[in-house]
């Protein structure tokens, strides 16, 4: 079967209005949200009771910046394109505060409506992701972090992703620990383990459907600023 031709700059567009809406949608259902961004959501809910004017989108943009730092400690270099994740954290920021306007304008809050949200908002963050990682241009710094990790290691970027997701659920817990009380779960519940445990599994397996039914090409000749 011959594949048809799916350009990477779009992958970028379309990783980022998935994963901004996923997280939006799962945010709406209240059954806890990805392990990646439950840190900064809670650092929002923390820190809009200081500031009102702080959004969930914003508060990506510190805890994006530290792990940008991380990385570049961990592979021992600095690459500008690096900078360019940051970039795409703010397009993130500000695409997911958009999102979540958005889906505060869908009616439905019962636990089917509740239920359907968590399910789509999971499936679409796991097609975000893998769009991310079919792209050359920088993703967000979350996902340029499970890629680099997983090159210097010689490791399935599903198996490392796994361990990852698993890693920032259990940051998550500590900070609503720290924020709210002790065993206090605050943006971290059952929606939050279950993802953690098969977000890595459906990234990878949204990423083999693409690949058989597409060939990523890029359409423009940028691809070597980002390397």
């Amino acid at each position: 079967m011959s594949k048809r031709k799916f350009y990477t700059e779009w992958a970028y567009v379309l990783g980022v209005v998935t994963l901004a809406l996923g997280t939006a949608l799962m945010e709406r259902a209240d059954f806890g949200l990805s392990m990646v961004v439950a840190p900064a959501y809670l650092v929002y809910l923390k820190l809009s009771q200081v500031w009102g004017f702080v959004t969930f989108g914003m508060a990506e943009y510190p805890l994006q910046a530290c792990l940008l730092v991380a990385l570049m400690l961990i592979l021992c270099r600095f690459r500008v394109a690096y900078l360019c994740s940051f970039v795409t954290a703010v397009i993130y920021g500000v695409a997911l505060d958009g999102c979540m306007a958005l889906v505060a304008l869908v009616g439905g809050s019962g636990m089917a409506w509740r239920v359907a949200y968590y399910a789509a908002g999971l499936v679409l963050c796991s097609v975000g992701v893998a769009l991310f990682f079919r792209t050359y241009i920088a993703p967000a710094v979350y996902e340029l972090f499970v890629k680099k990790l997983a090159e210097k290691l010689s490791r399935n970027v599903s198996r490392v992703k796994i361990v990852y997701d698993c890693t920032s659920c259990l940051v998550a817990i500590a900070l609503s620990f720290c924020f709210f009380g002790l065993w206090h779960f605050e943006g971290v519940k059952l929606g939050t383990v279950v993802c953690a445990l098969v977000n890595g599994w459906l990234i990878g397996w949204f990423g083999r459907r693409m690949d058989k039914r597409f060939d990523f090409i890029d359409a423009l000749p940028l691809r070597r600023w980002f390397e």
